[in-house]
This record gives structure tokens, sequence and C-alpha cells, in this order.
């Protein structure tokens, strides 16, 4: 089940959430990798600020500025938070401007999906 949630709607979204996923792909390697980072973005004038995700993080996305952060769900059952978004690398950190979210969770599962 997915509900899309539009960019202009996101800090409506992204409340409930805390902790996530911040996920790049090294294009140096073939097939390219994706790379997955724990991360707490915060929203700041419609751009996700990622304080500090590594330096394997900074160098895919310098390379493939296209990322995704993903938010587990809250509870269990819950929907994930899903934003794909386009990175620039800022001072040791990533500033992401989202292009799409959906709040998703696999069919059938929870609140009669």
């Amino acid at each position: 089940m997915s509900i899309p949630v539009a960019v202009d709607e996101l800090a409506e979204a992204l409340a409930p959430f805390a902790d996530a996923f911040l996920m790049t792909t090294d294009p140096s390697t073939v097939p390219a990798r994706v790379k997955v980072v724990s991360v707490r973005p915060v929203l700041d004038d419609g751009v996700l600020v990622v304080t500090a995700p590594g330096r394997g993080s900074l160098a895919n996305a310098g390379a493939n500025p296209v990322v995704t952060v993903l938010w587990p769900p809250v509870e269990e059952g819950g929907m994930s938070l899903i934003v794909d978004g386009d990175a620039e690398v800022r001072n040791g950190g990533l500033r992401v401007r989202p292009t799409g979210g959906v709040l998703h969770r696999p069919a059938g599962e929870g609140h009669g999906a």
C-alpha cells in the first residue's frame, strides 16, 4: 500500500519520524553498489539536511547525486516514509532537495490494508 506525499506536504509527513536510512550508490562499481547509513535528517526550508553521513556516502553523493532517504515505521504495522531526492555535498554533510515521497507498507499488512 502506497500513499504519495507531495514535496510541499513533507513537513507534515515527517512529524512522527526521527532516525532514517540514507541510500547512495557508488557508480564506480559494476554493478553499482548501494550504501546504506543511519542518519537523522532535518527539514530546513524544504531541503533535508543530513549532517556528517560519512566519507563513503559523501563520495557517492558527489559522484551520483540521486539518493533515497527511508524512515522505517514508528510502530509495528505502520507506514515507512520514503523520499527520493537530489543531494548536494556541502560542509561535510548533504543537502537533499526532495523530488518525491511516499508513505508505504507491504500490501495486506496492518490496519486493514
